[in-house]
């Protein structure tokens, strides 16, 4: 005697709607948007912490009277024939910023020397930073 039997029915309305089938799509969706931005920090990650096409370090600096420093320093760079702009300082006994100059740095050269004048007594000089972006009135034809 084999019966063969429905499977039970839930009362209507009692327990909500019965569970659709898992939307695949969704998955893809953000597996694709995740590879899609994990992509975009690292490339900004990339442009912004990578290697500087040209950079610079302090070698040497020395006070010079009248409020004024003397500082040398070894530019590298990815195309050495390329002329750049190096931007150095001085600061004061407290560390604040007293001195600024821009140095134009021309093509071929990896060490430059110049003088930093300030308007305190310096204690110390080091390079802010450097560019191949030479403002006009710096750039040399």
């Amino acid at each position: 005697m084999s019966t063969a039997s429905a499977p039970p029915s839930l009362p209507e309305g009692r327990y909500g709607k019965p569970p659709r089938a898992s939307r695949r799509w969704r998955v893809w969706a953000f597996g694709i948007l995740a590879v899609v931005v994990g992509g975009v920090v690292a490339w900004i990650g990339y442009v912004n912490l990578g290697a500087a096409p040209i950079s610079a370090e302090r070698v040497t600096f020395e006070e010079l009277p009248g409020n004024a420093m003397s500082i040398s320093i070894n530019v590298t760079r990815d195309d050495p024939g390329r002329p750049g702009v190096c931007i150095v300082r001085t600061r004061d006994l407290s560390g604040a910023e007293s001195g600024r100059k821009e140095v134009y740095v021309p093509g071929g050269t990896s060490r430059v020397d110049t003088v930093i004048r300030s308007i305190d007594r310096p204690v110390t000089a080091d390079v802010y930073g450097c560019s191949y972006d030479i403002p006009a009135y710096l750039s040399r034809s």
